[in-house]
Order: C-alpha cells, then structure tokens, then sequence
C-alpha cells in the first residue's frame, strides 16, 4: 500500500513540473516533456506490475489539478496507466535489466519502452479528446505526434535517471568527484547558453553529453541530458533563443528531436561503455581463477616431475 501511495504521490509531483511547460497545439494541451511516463515505467520496473494502481491514482490527481472531470477522464487515466504497463511487459519479455548495463538493455528501453509503449498513451488521449469534441478529426496526428514525443521523452530522460540512483555514492577519489561537478557545471552551463542563444548552436553541447556517458555510464548519462532536456524545453515553451524564430510546431519538432537525439546516444553509449567493462572484469576475474587453480595444481617449489631414462621415448633399459 505504501509503495502506492508513493508512486502516485511522485506521479503526482511530476504531473505538476510537466504542466509548467504545457503548450497549445490545435487546440489541445500537451506537454512536450512530461516526466510522469519515466516515474511510472520506472516505478512498475522497481515494485512490480501489482503497484499500476498507484499510476492511475497519480494521473487522476493530475487531471483533478487541471480542471473539472469529464467522462473522458477515464479513457485518459486508462491511457495513462495501460502505456507504462505495457512498455514495462515488452521490457521484462526480453529481459531487460535496470542497470542498464547492456546494449541490449539501452534498445529495449529505448525502442520497446519509449517509442513503442508510449503509442498507447498518446492514441488512447487523442481518442478520448476527438470523443469528448475537444479536438477535430484533421487535427488529431498534430496532437497525437506532440503528445507520443513528450511521453517518449520522459521515458528516455526520467527512467534513466531513476534507474541510476542506486549508482550514488561516494566517488572513488577526490579527481573523480572534481570531474563529476565540474562536468555537471559545464552541462548546466553551455545547455542554458545553447537554447537562449539567437544563434543555433546546439549541436556544441554533445561532447559534454558524450564525455558524461563515456567516463560515468547510466548516472553521468542521464544526468546530463536531464539537464539538457530541462534547459531546452524551457526555453522552447518560452519560446526564446534558437526557438523564438519559428512556428510553434517547428519549435517542438526541433525539441523533440534534440531531446530524443541525446537520450538516445548517450543511453545507448553508456550502455555498450558499460558492457565492455563489465565484460574486461570478468575476464580478469576469469584469469585470477586459472592462476589460482595453476597454483593449486602446481606447487611452488616443486621441481619438474622425473621419467625413469627412456620413459618419455618408450625405450627399454639395458
């Protein structure tokens, strides 16, 4: 009951940061970033499909914070929480693991729990909108699509991050803790600069995200595009810097592929920098094991074991 409580709550929380960048798209209001996907996939992935009620309790609080209920409401809320349920089934179908610490892992997460599980989500609203006549027929795919890229976003930018908690702790040295603020500084830093600035220069905060992937895996990876993906949609409902130029749909066409763009290399780059140490470990495991059993087998201070003359050649004595 209490991990319920907890998901919703968190459901919640997040529900309210999303709604702080809602836009208008024919009509409708949609949310280019909206983290409550990734609480609710990492939520089901931590305590197990049985806590989906907490998920649909969270959305039912969001759409209560939005305004007066309709009967639509449900078929939103059903939505809402069959999406993460689903994403979460392909997940364990193909045996995902929370560590992220292969490239099978960063694919299925990417693929199976982002692109694919959130077609339910977006479909099921769009549907519930064009029901309710709160959206036109020829207006549903501009909708629909806006709405499929803020839930896939937050799947590719809260999930990870989730997932990376249990990684904290303390660093290994004092270099390394100096290379993790300094790198968490610089991010914050050019990732506000690139989407303010009239020039576009976004492509300029990629390095940074690699170096986080390469030199941290899950945590540095998604860390850093969290604060990219914050940065940016800021700026884009905002519509300041490089997205002030534009249309409103052309500004989120350009979010959503910058957001989606870095949470797909950097996942998918700390997940294969991931797998390979993991792999380097276990052949050094696997080598301390075969000198070990040389060892055994083969004492110190033993000489070469002696043959009677002729014994390795079969000849007979005198």
């Amino acid at each position: 009951m209490l991990r319920l409580v907890v998901l919703a709550l968190c459901y919640y929380a997040g529900g309210r940061l999303g709604l702080v960048w809602k836009v208008t798209v024919e009509g409708a209001v949609v949310t280019p970033f909206w983290p409550p996907t990734g609480i609710a996939v990492a939520g089901l992935l931590y305590f197990g499909l049985r806590v989906w009620p907490g998920v649909a309790l969270g959305s039912l609080l969001v759409l209560l914070n939005m305004g007066p209920l309709s009967w639509t409401a449900a078929g939103s809320v059903a939505g809402s929480t069959l999406a993460p349920l689903v994403a979460c089934f392909l997940l364990h179908r193909v045996g995902f693991r929370e560590q992220v610490d292969r490239l099978r892992d960063g694919v299925s997460l990417v693929f199976l729990g982002a692109f694919l599980g959130m077609l339910v989500s977006a479909t099921m609203g769009c549907l519930m909108l064009v029901a309710g006549d709160h959206l036109g027929p020829h207006d549903f795919w501009p909708v629909w699509s806006a709405w499929w890229a803020g839930d896939a976003v937050g799947v590719l930018v809260v999930t990870p991050l989730l997932l990376s908690l249990p990684k904290l702790g303390r660093p290994r040295s004092w270099m390394q803790a100096a290379e993790a603020l300094g790198l968490g500084a610089a991010t914050t830093t050019l990732a506000i600069l690139v989407t303010r600035s009239p020039i576009d220069l976004l492509f300029l905060v990629f390095p940074l995200l690699v170096w986080a992937a390469l030199r941290f895996q899950l945590l540095g990876c998604a860390v850093s595009t969290t604060i990219l993906a914050v940065a940016a949609t800021g700026a884009a409902t905002e519509r300041s810097g490089v997205f002030a130029r534009q249309d409103l749909i052309t500004d989120m066409i350009t979010l959503q592929a910058l957001n989606g763009t870095a949470a797909l290399t950097t996942l998918l780059l700390a997940a294969v920098t991931a797998e390979k140490r993991n792999t380097h470990r276990r052949i050094a495991a696997a080598c301390d094991d075969l000198a070990e059993m040389v060892e055994v087998l083969a004492p110190q201070g033993r000489g070469p074991r002696s043959f009677p003359a002729g014994g390795r050649t079969g000849q007979r004595q005198g």
